[in-house]
């Protein structure tokens, strides 16, 4: 691991802007691994509490902006990161504060134009006041997801087929900005990852196959090549393998180096258990 930025001789505070999801604990237990200052200011709605005070050090609307950053200088953070599943704003109903409603017309357009520009203007927001915005993955660089297989199953000549066409609809949805997975079994297009996430789109695929004895094809998750890596890696777990399995596919396929695997030793236990290649393929 990587060590932490330092100020005079002191390493930097990081704060962490939390959504929802195993991610934002795992990066303060990183901190805590590394003797790293953290402070969590936790998004309503969304963030898991914090493990080892059970609350975020402080909670805001993800409108309240200004909040959020007040909070963030007042603990003496440098550098931040956006982490957990946090869900596209109704700007209908969305409370805000005069922050907040000062950059909403700056936001929505940028919405308008997609997730990814949306995430890209949240990053200009903090470097235009002043924070490092750092990706999770520079803190957690032992979870990258490596080349090759992750346990002992590697890619078999039967998925190739099913690979590269897997490859072609991600790279197709990247260019729209609209999803960075897709589900392909003997050549065809089961599932394409939109706005209901990974699980819930092998659960869907798990559906349409009910009945079906044999494994086939693959789950593919890969960045857009356009995307805000710092503040949107895609993700697999645990709950990717168990769900992979239950939808009847023969694995996971995922970009080396650019995806976050949270549990890499759990990952591959649980794909072995379950007779499933998880392998990481450079792009």
């Amino acid at each position: 691991m990587a060590a932490p930025e330092a100020v005079a001789g002191r390493a930097v505070r990081l704060g962490i802007v939390a959504g929802g999801g195993d991610l934002p604990v795992r990066l303060v237990a990183a901190c805590q691994r590394q003797g790293r200052p953290v402070t969590v200011v936790g998004l309503t709605g969304s963030a898991a509490p914090r493990p080892d005070e059970g609350i975020a050090d402080g909670w805001a609307s993800i409108g309240e902006v200004g909040k959020i950053l007040a909070l963030l200088r007042a603990a003496g953070c440098g550098e931040v990161v956006m982490a957990g599943n946090v869900a596209r704003p109704d700007f209908a109903t969305l409370r805000l504060d005069w922050k907040g409603i000062r950059l909403l017309p700056r936001v929505v357009a940028a919405a308008r134009k997609g997730d990814d520009n949306l995430l890209k203007c949240l990053v200009e927001v903090f470097e235009e006041e002043g924070f490092r915005v750092t990706g999770a993955d520079q803190v957690l660089d032992d979870h990258l997801m490596p080349a090759g297989p992750l346990g002992r199953l590697g890619l078999t000549a039967e998925v190739t087929a099913d690979l590269e066409r897997a490859i072609e609809v991600v790279e197709a949805l990247g260019r729209v900005d609209v999803g960075q997975g897709a589900v392909v079994a003997d050549g065809d297009v089961l599932a394409i990852e939109a706005k209901e996430g990974t699980d819930r789109m092998l659960a869907r695929v798990a559906e349409l196959r009910a009945g079906w004895e044999r494994r086939a094809g693959l789950l593919l998750k890969l960045p857009k090549h356009q995307q805000e890596r710092r503040v949107d890696m895609p993700v697999i777990g645990i709950a990717t393998v168990e769900g992979a399995a239950a939808a009847g596919l023969a694995g996971i396929v995922a970009a080396a180096g650019a995806t976050l695997v949270m549990d890499r030793a759990g990952v591959a236990a649980r794909a072995d258990a379950l007779g499933l290649f998880v392998v990481g393929i450079s792009r």
